[in-house]
C-alpha cells in the first residue's frame, strides 16, 4: 500500500518551452489519470519556479519533461539543483499520429505529460557545463566553415555568370588564390561585388584558423582529451576531426551497440516496407548532423589502399596496442569495402557514406575501450611523465 501511494503521488509535468513562453500541462499517475493544461507563463525561471511550487505544495512529487531545443539545458540544470526530477527528451522520440494536422503549444505540453507517464519518451544526455562549452566552440568553427563554403559558392557563381573560368587543376589552392587576386572585371560595380566576396572568403579563413587554435589550446585541460588522442589512431582523423566527434558524442557508454551509434548519427538507410515488398531509401539523416558530416569527410580517406603512413605510425607509437589494433582493422575492412562497392559501380558518394556508417562502429569501439579501461591519455608535451 505504501509503494502504491508513493507512485500515486507522482505528477508528470510536460513543458512546451519557447524563448518567451512556457506552456505547462500535468498528467496524474495511473493509466487513466487526468491530463490537464495548467496554463501559459513567461519564459523566465522565476515564473516557472512559482508554478512548480504551487504543484509541489499540493503534495505531488514532480517528474518534469521538456523537448531538447534552442533553449538548451538551462531549465534542466535549474530544476536538478532544486532536487526536482527532470528529463530533456529527444524530439525525434515523440510519436505523432499520421493524420494529426493541428499543433499548438497547449497540445504539445499535454502530449509530453501523457507520454512521460506512459514511458514512451527517450531522454537525451545532458552534458556538463565544461563539455557543453567546448561543444559550443566546436560548433562556432563549423559555422565559420559553412560561411566560408557559402562565400566560395557565391564567388564562383559570379565568375560563372561572367564567363570567367579557372584553368588550373584545383580550386582554393595558393595558385588559385593568386589567380583570383589578379582578376579585374569589366564593370566597376562588378569588381566591387567580386572584392567583397573575396574578402568574405579570406576573413572566414582567418576566423577558422583562430577557432582551430583556440580548440587546440582548450584541449589541454579538457576532461575528454584521452578520447581525442585515441580517435587519432584512425586514418583520416586528425585533431580537429577527433575533437568534433568527441565534442558531439562525448559519452560512448550510452550506446550499447555500434548500430545504436549509427542510428543516432543518421547513417542507417531509411525503409518503407509493406506486405511482401521491402524498399530501402537514403540514410535517415536523423540525429547529430555535425558528427555525421565529419565521419563522411573522414571516410573519403579509405578510397586508398590500407597503409600506415609515418604520421599515423608516430601516433600509434604513443597509443595502447588495443587501440592501434582497432584502427588497423578499420583500415583493412573499410578500404576493402570501398573497393568492393566501387567494383559494383556504386556511386562514389554512396560508397563513402556506406564506409562512414561502418567507420562509426570503429569509433564506437575505440570510445568504449577508452571509457571502459579509464585510460588517462598521453601527457602534454613538455610535462614529465612518470
Amino acid at each position: 500500500m505504501e509503494s502504491e501511494a508513493r507512485v500515486a503521488s507522482i505528477l508528470y509535468v510536460g513543458l512546451d518551452v519557447h524563448k518567451d513562453s512556457i506552456d505547462i500541462a500535468t498528467a496524474d499517475a495511473g493509466r487513466d489519470g487526468e491530463i490537464r493544461h495548467i496554463g501559459q507563463i513567461g519564459g523566465e525561471l522565476v515564473a516557472l519556479d512559482k508554478s512548480l511550487r504551487r504543484l509541489i505544495s499540493r503534495g505531488h512529487r514532480l517528474h518534469v519533461v521538456y523537448e531538447a531545443g534552442p533553449c538548451g539545458f538551462v531549465i534542466w540544470r535549474h530544476l536538478v539543483r532544486q532536487g526536482i526530477d527532470c528529463e530533456v527528451v529527444a524530439p525525434s522520440s515523440i510519436p505523432r499520429a499520421p493524420g494529426e494536422r493541428i499543433k499548438t503549444d497547449r497540445r504539445d505540453a499535454m502530449l509530453l505529460a501523457r507520454l512521460s507517464r506512459s514511458g514512451d519518451l527517450k531522454a537525451v544526455r545532458v552534458p556538463d557545463v565544461a563539455d557543453e562549452a567546448f561543444r559550443d566552440l566546436v560548433r562556432a568553427r563549423e559555422d565559420a566553415v559553412r560561411e566560408q563554403r557559402n562565400a566560395r559558392h557565391r564567388l564562383k557563381a559570379l565568375l560563372l555568370r561572367n564567363g570567367i573560368g579557372y584553368e588550373g587543376k584545383s580550386a582554393w589552392t595558393a595558385a588559385h588564390l593568386r589567380w583570383l587576386s589578379s582578376l579585374k572585371l569589366a564593370q566597376p560595380a562588378q569588381q566591387i561585388g567580386f572584392q567583397e566576396y573575396l574578402h568574405a572568403i579570406t576573413e572566414s579563413g582567418a576566423r577558422i584558423a583562430r577557432l582551430e587554435q583556440a580548440l587546440r589550446e582548450q584541449l589541454t585541460t579538457w576532461g575528454l582529451r584521452p578520447l581525442v588522442q585515441a580517435l587519432q589512431a584512425l586514418r583520416g582523423v586528425q585533431v580537429i576531426a577527433a575533437i568534433t566527434l568527441v565534442a558531439e558524442l562525448q559519452d560512448f557508454m550510452r550506446f550499447e551497440h555500434p548500430r545504436q551509434l549509427m542510428a543516432y548519427l543518421g547513417l542507417v538507410p531509411s525503409e518503407h516496407s509493406t506486405g511482401g515488398r521491402q524498399r530501402q531509401g537514403g540514410i535517415t539523416k536523423a540525429g547529430n548532423s555535425a558528427a555525421r558530416r565529419m565521419l563522411v569527410e573522414v571516410a573519403w580517406h579509405y578510397r586508398h589502399d590500407a597503409r600506415v603512413s609515418p604520421i599515423i605510425a608516430r601516433r600509434h607509437d604513443e597509443l595502447p596496442k588495443a587501440i592501434t589494433d582497432i584502427a588497423w582493422t578499420a583500415q583493412l575492412r573499410l578500404t576493402a569495402k570501398y573497393k568492393r562497392l566501387a567494383a559494383r559501380r556504386v556511386m562514389k558518394t554512396k560508397a563513402v557514406v556506406a564506409v562512414a556508417r561502418e567507420l562509426a562502429g570503429f569509433v564506437w569501439a575505440i570510445g568504449q575501450h577508452v571509457q571502459t579501461t579509464g585510460w588517462a591519455g598521453l601527457p602534454e608535451p613538455g610535462t614529465n611523465a612518470h
